[in-house]
């Protein structure tokens, strides 16, 4: 089955924020999974108003990286934001589109979503193949009132260069000692066990037809494939599950201005409300393009998600950025995108 998506609708409008000149074209990018739901919808309801297009293609946000760096698309888009010397390195400016939360999908006879109880330390064993059934003793401590088959454990993961397996080995390194040490935390790690499937998709199709499976998986592919998430205990001891308001809860004390490139990362977070799985989204776009016209067509793009995006992003479970960060990132626009001739690539109206 192939995973790969690729969208091509959406388009360009001269937002009230900027000023364009106006220009139809096609704007071509590549990238992250995480936000393949939101990106088709806004590009949805975009080609409906400007007959514009936007062709995204989801490959995963290693693939992203590459493609913006070997600079074969306008932008890229990835989970794991890159640092600083890193942009620095590949002239790349960086920016956040929307939140979400990655959660720990399950097959397992006789149980439903929300059912199931698990923590760090627990998580962290069953990836690295240390518990191995859904009977055992550290599952069935946090799960006294559900009942749980003597059935294998089958461990599903990415097999691609993932931002959304970043954000999960990231999460599982910070709450796991022996997972930080044997591990680590990057967008394609070395997995002890498990099968490898690709995309966000190809893990929620994975685990939705494998009995006893675990994976995980965005939240949006997770609702749109009816699996059955796992509750998560945070790390101010609370047991939380994964919702719209959970992910602004691990969320609320970000520091996205002091954050070179925006690049803040939001896994186990402190709060009783917080998702311990929450991440941002991001884009990569030169700072200087060699094709003006479509990276000016981009930001005309992200610009009308964040003025007019808002309501689909929440309909999907994806938290908007603020109001105030939306205003740091087209002011970086601004002061960081340039043409060849060295002149600004956007001009902010008034």
């Amino acid at each position: 089955m192939k995973h790969v998506k690729t969208l091509i609708a959406g388009g360009v409008i001269a937002a009230a924020a900027i000023i364009y000149p106006a220009v139809a074209i096609d704007i071509s990018g590549a990238g992250a999974t995480f936000p393949y739901p939101i990106y088709a919808k806004w590009a949805d309801a975009y080609k409906k108003e400007t007959n514009n297009g936007l062709n995204y293609q989801s490959i995963g946000s290693g693939g992203g990286i590459k493609q913006i760096t070997a600079k074969t698309v306008t932008f890229g888009a990835s989970d794991m934001p890159l640092k600083a010397e890193q942009l620095e390195k590949d002239g790349l400016v960086q920016f956040p589109t929307v939140m979400g939360g990655v959660v720990p999908v399950i097959n397992v006879e006789g149980v439903k979503a929300d059912e199931v109880v698990l923590d760090g330390a627990v998580l962290g064993d069953i990836f690295l193949g240390k518990i191995k059934t859904w009977d055992d003793p550290a599952i069935k401590k946090l799960n006294a009132s559900v009942k749980l088959p003597q059935q294998a454990i089958v461990v599903v993961h990415r097999s691609d260069g993932s931002g959304t397996t970043f954000l999960f080995t990231d999460y599982l390194s910070k709450v796991n000692a022996e997972w930080k040490g044997k591990v680590g935390a990057n967008t394609a790690v070395e997995w002890p066990v498990g099968i490898g499937a690709k995309g966000n998709e190809g893990v929620a199709n994975n685990v939705g037809q494998t009995k006893g499976s675990i994976g995980y998986v965005e939240y949006a592919y997770a609702k749109q494939n009816k699996l059955a998430n796992t509750k998560l205990v945070n790390k101010d001891g609370k047991t939380v599950s994964p919702t719209a308001e959970s992910f602004m809860a691990a969320a609320a004390n970000a520091d996205w201005d002091g954050t070179p490139g925006f690049g803040v990362v939001l896994t186990d977070e402190p709060g009783a409300a917080s998702w311990p799985l929450a991440g941002a989204t991001f884009i990569l776009m030169h700072k200087v393009p060699q094709d003006a016209v479509a990276a000016r067509e981009a930001l005309k793009f992200f610009d009308w998600a964040y003025g007019k995006g808002d309501k689909m992003a929440q309909d999907l479970d994806y938290v908007p950025m603020p109001d105030k960060v939306v205003a740091a990132i087209k002011k970086s626009w601004s002061s960081q995108m340039k043409d060849k001739d060295g002149k600004p690539l956007i001009a902010l109206s008034n």
